[in-house]
């Protein structure tokens, strides 16, 4: 039976008519996408709905990369106002459910086979949450984005080119619904992010000092807070589904500090129950509010045929909360069919705090599959690929020795790699891109060279969208005029310089303060579309894009050949012309080796941006004899040129010979010549 009968005229209000839905898809046969065997095999692709896509880019030009240069070595642009720019990017800029699903193919050519979907879910109609991490309604898709009927359809339409769609769920907190009045102070006035109280302490505390005189109210659509909740029983009021609605289901904590990360194995310390700014903290140490949550959750996956969640700040989950949701949402996936489904968490705070969640839940692979790799490791991986730090830095991040997360990351499916997020909790506010300088002749396709570390080593790889178009901000000379207004500042809403709209929208949608029909329905004309590289009216959408033919390239190398996805993985050595076979020093060529049974693959890098590089690279001496060749699979420099056209070293189908043991100390080697700055080599041998 198909899944489209599930889809009701109207969302469920209540999880009863949820666990009615549930009980239809335990009794009847309905057709579930089946998991991947290995989610390493998968390349993942992450987006922001509202940034992404309108589906109306044929109303718009493309803008090109001679456009881009010319922005670059301009010394003003005068007719441009960078502060409307900037504020634009704080606000909702229109992209779509349905403009996701009129990019499959671009995003099936470029190589990707998941997408992980920023939260589609509803959010407070009158706040600028265009992020979607404020959920006002549980059960239903905001308005903005689209319908759950588009949802739908867009799993449906991914499942058919084989692509694996992945949802980003929110268990920690709720939206702005509800908020804190002072005593005397009119439910009108309810505020946000009063001072924080320890546990087991609440606003509303009959037994608390200081607190008891306190009220939680809710708010309607225009955010005021009223006392009498009989009177807001609109669709924008309050919290759906009903049974969110007491206020026991909330920590009322207040506002405390997110990063207190003393003990992250405590279930009452501070970054567990304190609220996320405006965004109200659950009490997940109450069984009911849990469980209705879970059923939140599974309604999602029996409605739509997703593959996966994407569980957003479990840093701030409870272990215990953290094992029976995910518990419960594998087992109802397992009794769909979906014995694979993809649980990964976000867990700010570093690798510390990733080791001791995956150490608990992932081990037996019964809860948590893996988590996000946001920390150290995405910031070396920048250094690395730009030639700053040593390759040895980042290869030595899978010690499957190592009694941290190390070893996790040794065994291939339990972290996410991640090179640009939304987010970048740690290290810069800024894309990869953006700090290579804008005279660099690598400029638009170094990031293809970073891609290559995340989809040739261990792991499970993730895109960010616009990687493919190197997106980089404002021209650096331009920077002088949007510093004042965030950039690079995590404290003056800084990540809005990761969030660019790709489908470059010529203006925001209608105010937030408008009812949704005119947000929806009409454009905030007083401000320019917050488009890629620092304009309006123009989209990136282009397949013939430096970093996009080289990425494809590397994407359709990978699909081919199982060894680079799953193989053994080893660093090599690698010989230069004033060293002897060393780790060699940041900004020379790096070399590494996937193994699989007799078959290695070997993955040579110029991290290098100003000059070629070579060297002789170690294979396997056990598996290779001198004589014996690789074939070059793919050459990034040559995709860039085409074929016909290419005049460098190891064009894709030749050969490099085995060589080395002329001593008995002496390794086997292939000799690497002149690989161009910011290019990737693949070759592949069979005993």
């Amino acid at each position: 039976m198909p899944i489209n009968d599930l889809l009701t005229t109207n969302r469920p209000e209540t999880l009863a008519e949820v666990r009615s839905l549930l009980r239809q898809v335990h009794r009847e046969q309905f057709t579930y996408f089946p998991s991947p065997a290995n989610w390493a095999d998968e390349v993942l692709y992450f987006l922001l709905p509202d940034r992404f896509s309108d589906g109306r880019e044929s109303s718009r030009p493309g803008l090109s990369r001679q456009q881009i240069a010319q922005f670059r070595a301009a010394s003003t642009r005068p007719d441009w106002n960078w502060k409307a720019w900037a504020d634009s990017g704080r606000v909702w800029q229109g992209g779509t459910i349905s403009g996701v699903r009129s990019k499959l193919g671009y995003l099936q050519d470029l190589g990707i086979s998941s997408i992980w979907i920023g939260p589609v879910f509803k959010q407070r109609v009158r706040v600028d949450s265009y992020h979607g991490y404020g959920i006002q309604d549980f059960l239903e898709v905001d308005g903005r984005f689209g319908t759950r009927a588009d949802l739908l359809a867009l799993v449906q339409a991914a499942h058919d080119r084989r692509i694996r769609i992945i949802l980003d769920v929110i268990v920690n907190h709720s939206g702005d619904n509800w908020g804190y009045v002072a005593p005397g102070d009119s439910p009108a006035a309810a505020h946000n992010e009063p001072r924080y109280r320890h546990w087991p302490d609440y606003y509303g505390n009959p037994q608390g000092a200081e607190t008891a005189g306190w009220s939680t109210v809710w708010r309607s659509e225009h955010q005021r807070g009223e006392s009498d909740a009989a009177l807001l029983q609109g669709p924008h009021d309050m919290v759906w589904p009903r049974d969110l609605r007491s206020f026991s289901s909330y920590t009322r904590a207040g506002m405390g500090d997110l990063d207190d990360n003393k003990n992250i194995a405590n279930p009452h310390a501070q970054h567990k129950r304190t609220d996320f700014f405006a965004l109200k903290d659950f009490a997940l140490d109450d069984p009911s509010t849990l469980a209705a949550l879970i059923d939140c959750y599974k309604y999602w996956i029996a409605l739509t045929d997703c593959d996966g969640f994407r569980i957003d700040t479990v840093k701030h989950m409870a272990l215990e909360e953290t094992r029976h949701f995910c518990g419960a949402i594998r087992e109802f996936a397992d009794l769909l069919g979906k014995r694979n489904f993809l649980l990964v968490g976000e867990i700010a705070g570093g690798d510390f705090n990733q080791d001791y969640v995956v150490d608990n839940l992932a081990i037996l692979r019964r809860n948590l599959s893996g988590a996000l790799d946001i920390g150290s490791a995405r910031t070396t991986l920048h250094g690395v690929a730009k030639g700053l730090q040593r390759a040895k830095n980042h290869f030595d991040q899978f010690s499957e020795s190592s009694a941290g997360f190390e070893s996790h990351r040794h065994f291939g499916d339990r972290h996410v790699s991640i090179l640009d997020d939304h987010d970048h909790v740690t290290g810069s506010k800024v894309r990869f891109s953006s700090e290579t300088p804008d005279e660099s002749p690598v400029k638009d396709y170094q990031i293809a060279a970073a891609t290559a570390f995340q989809l040739f080593t261990l792991g499970i790889p993730c895109l960010y969208y616009g990687t493919e178009q190197a997106f980089a901000g404002p021209a650096q000379n331009q920077l002088q005029f949007v510093r004042a207004e965030g950039w690079n500042d995590g404290s003056n809403h800084g990540d809005r310089y990761l969030r660019e709209a790709m489908f470059g929208p010529m203006h925001p949608r209608g105010k937030y303060n408008l009812d949704i029909t005119a947000q929806t329905s009409t454009l905030d004309t007083s401000l320019p579309g917050f488009g890629p590289f620092g304009t309006a009216g123009a989209h990136t959408f282009d397949s013939t894009s430096p970093a996009y033919v080289r990425i494809a390239a590397l994407c359709s190398a990978r699909k081919a050949h199982a060894v680079l996805r799953v193989g053994r993985q080893y660093q090599r050595q690698i010989k230069l012309p004033s060293t002897g076979f060393v780790y060699p020093e940041a900004g020379e060529l790096v070399g590494w080796s996937r193994i699989l049974d007799t078959q290695e693959a070997l993955i040579v890098v110029n991290p290098n941006a100003g000059a070629a590089r070579g060297g002789d690279v170690v294979v396997s001496g056990e598996l290779f004899s001198p004589g014996d060749e690789f074939l070059v699979v793919a050459n990034t420099a040559e995709i860039a040129v085409g074929a016909g056209h290419y005049q460098g070293s190891h064009p894709t189908g030749s050969t490099v010979k085995v060589c080395g043991r002329t001593t008995p100390e002496e390794p086997v080697y292939v000799e690497i010549r002149e690989v161009s700055p910011a290019e990737t080599i693949v070759l592949l041998a069979a005993a």
